[in-house]
């Protein structure tokens, strides 16, 4: 598989002879020389709507055609593409919309009701999912060809929460995505005989990525929302899915369903991030599914993926996070800035063309995180310091040690913990808010909130619930609310989060 560097809206032309590239649940499916024409007209429509290059043109929407072929489309135009996640909920959206600084904004009049006056900045078009649709199904409208994009052309923006702060918009060129699709098709070995069921957000890298290397590497895409584990497994065997990506709170509820000795045996693949696999976990993974390999990864939406666990590897160095992925460069720096010795810990840097470009419009955070690279790197250039701790092997395999920040990674989701602090001060009787993560064997983690009323506290338990329902995607719901009559400090007076996780009680 060649690595040449293309721009992000040529994948379709890279299997233009198979067929098919995109099958649409109780829709049609769509052949690789059919998504070049959709992508073409779309690109189309978009640039006669925007045609400034580099504008950004954001989108809410579900699953689909449509979602599917957007950053394609968008790529071609000229223009950023920001997707944001289904999950969320207003003011979340308000923010990237803000942010983003978009012109565009596609979604459907029933997620449009939800947002109020103000939410939408003055200048954005918004427009309907379906006047997209029609004129990227309509064989009489105009296409675009493919681009002659440069690599380091800004391509997307992808929001991220941190661990402090509101969500952060990744910038993303068409190298980053191209060979991000490129390095998963070569290490997954995806054929044309492969389908792929994409049942994470498209506004998630890997997420998207279900696509892109599923295209690159000749296969289906098969774009599936679910609102049941058991509807997974029927539609593993409804259209014969030999990939299946997901996050270890899905594998659990995916294991606790019947499966079907057909959907079961389908599968060929199974590729795993956003949290480690635990031991009795890959057991029950390998007793259900007997013929799929399973992939541990390890990625960061700054540098995309960094690292995969070979499934011959899994059974023997159950614990690894594997070695880098192809196109990537992986480095543990110690204090004084040179690389670890075998066995010690250091800090994660990843090199090379996968490193993203920055935070949109966030000079200071980028310059936390995005720094010139190790000396010791073969690549130069801007690296992602993780701020994760990791060590090496003999053998060159990594492994987790910890992680620095304070971001809660639940059910595959990366929460500021300020986030929900913010929305929880905003509810009256509430004083000072504290949100932490806790271990949990199906989440990862589940969300504590710690609260300081500013009165009795009466209610206020009921009342924080339903303002936190109201206002944040159901990912971000605490499981649990302590009221406190105090919260402990640290020298400098601020929130003493270590003596909160090492259980302190007030």
């Amino acid at each position: 598989m060649s690595t040449a560097i293309r721009p992000l809206d040529h994948l379709p032309l890279v299997g233009a002879a198979r067929d098919p590239a995109l099958l649409i649940p109780k829709g049609e499916a769509i052949s690789f020389a059919a998504l070049e024409s959709r992508t073409a007209r779309l690109a189309h429509w978009l640039r006669a709507r925007c045609p400034d290059a580099g504008a950004r043109i954001a989108s809410w929407l579900p699953k689909g055609e449509l979602a599917s072929i957007l950053p394609l489309a968008a790529a071609r135009a000229g223009l950023v593409y920001v997707p944001v996640n289904p999950l969320l909920k207003r003011a979340q959206v308000e923010h990237i919309l803000a942010d983003s600084g978009a012109r565009l904004f596609l979604t459907q009049s029933s997620r449009a009701a939800l947002l109020e006056p103000g939410d939408v900045p003055e200048g954005i078009q918004v427009l309907e999912e379906a006047l997209a649709s029609a004129a990227m199904a309509d064989e009489g409208q105009p296409g675009l060809p493919p681009s002659a994009a440069a690599p380091d052309t800004l391509c997307e923006i992808l929001y991220t929460s941190g661990s402090t702060g509101r969500p952060k918009g990744v910038m993303l060129s068409h190298a980053n995505l191209s060979l991000g699709a490129d390095a998963v098709a070569q290490y997954l070995a995806i054929t044309p005989q492969d389908r792929t069921l994409c049942v994470l957000p498209f506004s998630f890298d890997y997420g998207q990525n279900q696509l892109f290397s599923t295209w690159r590497g000749g296969g289906c895409a098969v774009p599936f929302d679910y609102l049941l584990p058991r509807d997974v497994a029927k539609a593993v065997a409804r259209h014969g899915i030999t990939t299946l990506a997901g996050v270890p709170p899905l594998w659990v509820q995916l294991l606790e369903i019947d499966w079907s000795a057909e959907a079961a045996s389908s599968l060929r693949r199974l590729t795993n991030s956003g949290g480690a696999l635990t031991r009795p976990l890959v057991r029950r993974m390998r007793e259900r599914f007997p013929h799929a390999d399973i992939y541990p990864m390890y990625g960061l939406t700054e540098a995309f993926r960094s690292t995969y666990l070979p499934p011959a590897l899994v059974d023997s160095h159950p614990d690894s996070m594997g070695r880098a992925i192809p196109h990537a460069e992986i480095l543990v720096i110690g204090p004084d800035g040179d690389p670890t010795d075998v066995g010690e810990p250091g800090e994660l840097v990843h090199c090379g063309p996968l490193v993203a470009q920055g935070y949109w419009r966030d000079a200071a955070r980028t310059a936390e995180r995005f720094r010139p690279a190790p000396a010791a790197s073969a690549y130069g250039g801007m690296a992602v310091w993780s701020g994760d701790t990791v060590r090496r092997d003999v053998e060159g395999l990594l492994y987790f040690v910890g992680r620095d920040d304070a971001m809660i990674k639940s059910a595959g989701n990366r929460i500021s913990p300020t986030e929900i602090e913010e929305a929880a001060v905003a509810v009256p009787g509430v004083a000072e808010a504290v949100a932490m993560g806790v271990a949990d064997e199906r989440l990862g983690q589940a969300i504590r909130l710690y609260v300081r009323p500013s009165g009795s506290g009466d209610g206020l338990t009921e009342a924080l619930q339903a303002a936190l329902r109201r206002d944040l995607p159901n990912f971000m719901q605490p499981r649990e609310i302590i009221l406190m009559t105090a919260l402990p400090r640290n020298p400098n007076g601020k929130i003493d989060r270590v003596a909160l996780a090492g259980g302190v009680t007030a």
